[in-house]
């Protein structure tokens, strides 16, 4: 039986605390460190999480020779520096989405962990739930025909603190990067699946968005063709709620699903309801064993020889980035990584 991956976590943050408990539960891993840019921080953690070691910099858990993979958690503008020294430390890792600030920054991850032979993989969790892989089936055996268009959305009322991290232009706030790269990423998975490749690239794609005072998007829409006549509908959004579900329509029905993205929010049942004309809806349900965050965990272990995993491969990865520079682009949003070089890290990255 090979022996649990001992995990160091870089940021406390509430996505840190999720993926630490996911650790706990799973049985292919075993919190080993944490660290903080405050001792404190990483010792209130550590004591909250029971995970043996803290530290007060994120170097000296890299430094750590016991720790075998490192969760990257901080916020999006520091994932590439953080993810890049870790695999030049050794360590394989699995990094909070979006991947990157954009795909130069994502190119890089990439070629570090290819130099480097460790694993790499953007932490969309959605992507390992069973619920997913049984959507693309049903795609790809034509359930519901030939697929003509999919509507996705990831939207939520945050905080109106300005200084939050989702109303920080500085920390890569706005809806885009921080939810919209999930309907992306889906609309994306399925334009491939419904032609019996891993996933596909947007041959159009046209967006707005409602920009706030401090320049994040608050409200975003994108409308992309892909191959085949494929049409997405995508929203996202940090100052409205929505109905974040996912529908995708064909010649011959339609998918509804409920919870895309967080499947057992409510309950270990997940459901995906199809709907064929003249006929009864049809239920297909998913009860895995493991939580979300610990099916992620899960697939790192059993990805990790190869280096990066099915799920959500670099390609994957690179491509959804380079989708949402595009989505970006449209509605006029620039952060300053596009236009500083990774070798100038942002402040307070160290």
């Amino acid at each position: 039986m090979q022996s649990p991956i001992e995990w160091g976590i870089i940021s406390t943050g509430k996505i840190a605390g999720a993926f630490a408990a996911a650790v706990r539960e799973s049985p292919s891993g075993r919190l080993a460190a944490v660290a903080s840019r405050s001792e404190a921080s990483a010792q209130d953690f550590a004591r909250r999480f029971s995970v043996p070691r803290s530290y007060g910099s994120y170097e000296s858990l890299l430094e750590d020779a016991a720790v075998q993979a490192v969760y990257v958690a901080t916020p999006h503008p520091m994932h590439a520096v953080w993810t890049i020294r870790a695999a030049q430390a050794g360590k394989h890792v699995l990094c909070e989405k979006p991947l990157a600030m954009n795909s130069m920054e994502a190119a890089e991850m990439i070629d570090a962990a290819r130099r480097c032979d460790v694993f790499l993989m953007e932490a969309f969790m959605y992507r390992c739930h069973p619920q997913t892989a049984r959507i693309v089936k049903l795609l790809r055996e034509g359930a519901i025909g030939r697929v003509r268009c999919i509507q996705a959305a990831f939207s939520y009322q945050g905080s109106q603190d300005p200084r939050q991290r989702i109303r920080d232009k500085a920390l890569g706030g706005g809806g885009i990067l921080d939810v919209g790269c999930y309907p992306l990423s889906m609309c994306r998975l399925l334009a491939g699946a419904a032609q019996g490749r891993p996933f596909a690239e947007p041959e159009e794609l046209f967006a707005t968005a409602a920009l706030g005072e401090a320049g994040c998007d608050e409200a975003a829409c994108a409308v992309a063709r892909f191959d085949g006549g494929i049409l997405a509908q995508m929203s996202a959004g940090i100052a409205v709620l929505q109905e974040n579900a996912l529908r995708v329509y064909g010649t011959q029905g339609y998918l509804h699903v409920p919870e895309p993205w967080r499947p057992d929010r409510h309950s270990r049942n997940c459901r995906i309801f199809l709907h064929e004309p003249d006929k009864d809806i049809r239920e297909f349900v998913e009860t895995p064993s493991l939580s979300t965050f610990a099916l992620e965990v899960e697939t790192v272990a059993k990805s990790i020889e190869s280096r990066q995993a099915s799920e959500m491969s670099w390609q994957d990865s690179l491509g959804n980035m380079r989708a949402l520079d595009r989505w970006r682009e449209c509605v006029g949003l620039e952060y300053e990584s596009d236009r500083t070089p990774l070798h100038n890290p942002p402040p307070g990255t160290s």
